[in-house]
């Protein structure tokens, strides 16, 4: 048996132990109504939530199917375990959604009606000092969605040439100052290894811009977890399967936060490709696996206020054709 048949055996086995939060506490879904909707969900469809998180969008979902409907869940999180629904028409496979395919195959699932997928760091993961997912805590270096991965933020500090630390902080967190904030770690960690977030922060401090410290710092963050989690290649290899799984007629409905991912997602809808335009063939026609299902989809100004997660949040919704 494959370690990966074990993991999924393993996450069925323990997903309904509780750590007794309560699913609203651990996230708030963003774009709820909108994005399940983007779904136009079919009674005795087969649906995926690839970032089940606190279980919001997957209840929503369930609500609209009948005894026949099937859903099931991806989150890497084993804290996520801890939201499990009891329900037989729901299955939550504790994995990165970069491997849908494969661990579809293993339920016998070859086509879906329908993808849901919000990406980020869930509310809980922020909330929780120790994961080192805020820039309001002092915690160790971590930053691991999947804690059961070797590498975390420490690691990626500590070990990264300068090289490759300023091509993260250039291309994750899209910051101009990326050659002089990568100098300012190798410099200090060649005193003593960089261990907590504090002592990140007060090295990079005198790199900050005055009124603009804390969306900085976000920037730096946020690079950095990308690069932990191996985000960016995550969900192009997601999205490249997208095709292959969804039923003619069958949709993706998905939120992004940075303009990293909206990219990818908003071109992928578009051309089935990152980069470039899809080829013609010898009459001018192209083939695209989707067509655009309304236009961008952001929160209403009420959301925003009572979720401040929903300030960055853009839904893309596609149909495979």
């Amino acid at each position: 048996m494959s370690q990966v048949v074990i993991n999924v055996l393993n996450s069925i086995e323990n997903k309904h132990s509780s750590t007794g939060m309560k699913q609203t506490e651990y996230h708030n879904p963003v774009l709820l109504r909108e994005t399940v909707d983007g779904l136009a969900i079919k009674p005795d469809g087969v649906y995926v939530d690839v970032t089940f998180g606190g279980g919001g969008h997957s209840r929503e979902i369930l609500k609209n199917l009948n005894d026949k409907g099937k859903l099931y869940a991806f989150d890497q999180d084993v804290d996520a375990l801890s939201n499990a629904i009891d329900d037989k028409r729901f299955t939550l496979i504790n994995e990165n959604f970069r491997y849908i395919k494969r661990f579809l195959r293993f339920y016998g699932i070859r086509g879906v009606d329908g993808i849901l997928g919000d990406f980020g760091v869930s509310s809980h993961q922020f909330d929780v000092a120790e994961r080192g997912f805020s820039t309001r805590f002092d915690a160790d270096l971590d930053m691991r969605m999947n804690q059961r991965e070797e590498i975390s933020a420490y690691d990626v500090i500590n070990t990264y040439d300068e090289q490759d630390l300023r091509k993260m902080f250039l291309e994750y967190g899209e910051l101009r100052n990326a050659p002089k904030l990568s100098r300012a770690i190798i410099a200090a960690r060649k005193i003593e290894p960089i261990k907590t977030s504090s002592t990140l922060k007060n090295i990079l401090k005198p790199f900050m811009v005055k009124h603009k410290e804390h969306k900085i710092l976000a920037q730096i963050y946020q690079a950095i977890r990308i690069e932990v989690n191996q985000e960016i290649g995550a969900l192009k290899e997601f999205l490249l399967q997208t095709q292959d799984l969804l039923d003619v007629g069958g949709r993706i409905s998905l939120i992004s936060y940075h303009s990293l991912e909206d990219r990818l997602v908003k071109r992928y809808i578009r051309n089935g490709l990152f980069e470039g335009e899809p080829e013609k063939d010898i009459y001018g026609n192209v083939f695209v696996p989707f067509k655009k299902v309304n236009g961008l989809i952001i929160p209403a100004d009420e959301e925003i206020k009572s979720n401040n997660r929903a300030r960055s949040a853009k839904l893309r919704i596609g149909e495979k054709i």
